[in-house]
């Protein structure tokens, strides 16, 4: 897949455009009912970051450090991180690339990414294990083994990638999404965007002190658009040239 890599180091890769099934099937353990299968067409490829923006990336732009896990290296990733806050990253970026392509990912754009082909509820398979993930393992997915327990944040790319070439699409930190939070539509779409207004945004992906259930591809989660806590960071998309 096409790869780049920016000013800052952020490491992006390709995502081709398809067709895949979002959300779960009711067979799914421990799922919920707003995970309404349907299926989703994105017509165009994007760049989606390999990882979770780190603290060295966001101080590179911000000047400043947020983060609760601060003291541990430029490579974790940043966290205390807000929708807002990441709007004004994201503008910050563009100016200083010259470019006005950075954004958040759609949510569909970022199951998509994350499942990369895959139909189980992660995308290592029916289970999850703590060396797969950054996660609370003493709450495993159902009839799947326990695990550790870090208490905080690790260094990105700690783990093996999925087959799409992106790392901690399950854990570590929940990310943000460019959607406002809605019920998904009871048919198929095309390069959905969720609703075009709301009053709270998605995040996906699950974090260091959330149990696996919630680190499902389909999980989703949502929160207020000024919502920080040391288990929220993000990763950035980018349009691809035409």
């Amino acid at each position: 897949m096409k790869t780049f890599t920016n000013s800052i180091g952020m490491s992006f890769v390709m995502i081709p455009p398809g067709i895949f099934v979002m959300g779960s099937p009711q067979s799914e353990p421990q799922r919920f009912d707003d995970e309404v299968q349907h299926r989703v067409e994105l017509t165009k490829p994007f760049y989606m970051q390999r990882t979770e923006v780190t603290q060295g990336q966001w101080k590179a732009v911000m000047e400043s450090n947020p983060s609760h896990f601060n003291g541990r290296g430029d490579s974790f990733p940043v966290e205390q991180i807000s929708w807002e806050d990441c709007r004004r990253f994201i503008e910050k970026l563009n100016r200083r690339e010259d470019t006005d392509r950075y954004r958040l990912p759609t949510e569909a754009e970022w199951e998509y990414a994350c499942r990369a082909g895959t139909t189980t509820p992660f995308n290592t398979g029916y289970c999850l294990s703590t060396s797969q993930a950054n996660y609370n393992g003493n709450y495993p997915y159902k009839g799947c083994l326990g695990g550790c327990y870090r208490h905080c944040t690790v260094s990105v790319a700690s783990f093996p990638p999925n087959a799409w070439g992106l790392y901690d699409m399950h854990g570590n930190v929940w990310e943000w999404c460019s959607d406002w939070y809605g019920e998904y539509p009871g048919r198929p779409v095309r390069d959905p965007r969720g609703p075009v207004n709301g009053t709270i945004h998605i995040h996906r992906g699950g974090s260091w002190n959330y149990c696996a259930e919630c680190c499902r591809s389909a999980y989703r989660i949502k929160r207020a658009p000024d919502f920080r806590l040391d288990f929220f960071g993000f990763r950035l998309a980018r349009e691809a040239e035409a």
